[in-house]
Parts: C-alpha cells; sequence; structure tokens
C-alpha cells in the first residue's frame, strides 16, 4: 500500500504554496493561477492556519459579491483543515477526501507541515497501483514468471 510520505517523494514539485491570513484573495487567486494549482494553504509563520480554495472563492466571494482585491484570505479560507500523517494510505486518504468532499490533504508530522496531497496525487497512484496489479496476474495467467516487485 502506497503511503502519503511515498506519493510525496514521487512528486516532481513538493513545494507547498501558501498566503498569509491577510493576504488578498487576489493576491491568493493570482498565486494560485501562476502556480496552476487549485488551492493553498493559509499559514502563519510556521502554523496552519486554513486553507484557501477555487470552491471558497467561487462560494463566498462571487457569490456574495465581495471585492476580491479588498478581502483578507482569513475572511474565507476553510478555518478547521483535515490533514493527514506520512504513514497514512492512498486509500485512506481517498477514504477521507471522499467523506469530506475535499480535494486537498496537508500532511503533517509532529505538528510540522511536510507537504500537501491533491486528490489528483491519489488517483494517480492508484491507477499505478492497479495497472501493475493487473501486468502481474496477466503474467500469472500466462504462465510467466511474476517478478517481485
Amino acid at each position: 500500500m502506497t503511503t502519503t510520505l511515498e506519493i510525496l517523494k514521487s512528486k516532481p514539485n513538493q513545494e507547498v504554496i501558501s498566503v498569509r491570513p491577510h493576504d488578498t484573495v487576489y493576491e491568493a487567486i493570482k498565486t494560485m493561477c501562476e502556480k496552476n494549482i487549485g488551492a493553498v494553504l493559509v499559514m502563519e509563520g510556521p502554523a496552519v492556519v486554513g486553507i484557501f480554495s477555487e470552491r471558497d472563492y467561487a462560494r463566498k466571494i462571487v457569490l456574495q459579491e465581495r471585492a476580491s482585491k479588498s478581502t483578507a484570505v482569513n475572511l474565507v479560507m476553510t478555518p478547521n483543515v483535515m490533514f493527514v500523517g506520512p504513514r497514512q494510505t492512498a486509500e485512506e486518504c481517498m477514504a477521507l477526501m471522499t467523506q469530506n468532499r475535499l480535494r486537498h490533504l496537508p500532511v503533517m508530522e509532529d505538528g510540522k507541515l511536510v507537504g500537501m496531497i491533491s486528490i489528483g496525487d491519489l488517483v494517480k497512484h492508484i491507477i499505478s497501483d492497479q495497472q501493475f496489479l493487473i501486468e502481474q496476474l496477466e503474467h500469472y495467467i500466462a504462465g510467466h514468471p511474476v517478478s517481485p516487485a
């Protein structure tokens, strides 16, 4: 079973993008656009104080007719951030994301942020694991020796 730490290590870019609580929503959206990501962590020093996503923008800025250039991120972020540890499996993370309708999970170890995984990261690894299993089963059925993983 693939762990969150293994997923993080396999990501080409492991940088976690964040903004500060008093940055404007416009600055956060601009950063998300530049980095081609759907969410940023809101951090006060090393502490995660929230997460701001495209969903937050749509629901709390656009639909409430707020101005993104004058609204601070901390007024519209999601303050209660769910997170996982580095040894949790991809399947556990997928279940947590599905049950709670999340697309991003920070990975914390001993109270410190070590990375962030997205639903896309999880799907990529689950598909890779399934393809490997299918190949192994095909070799077994065909009578070829199966090489260890």
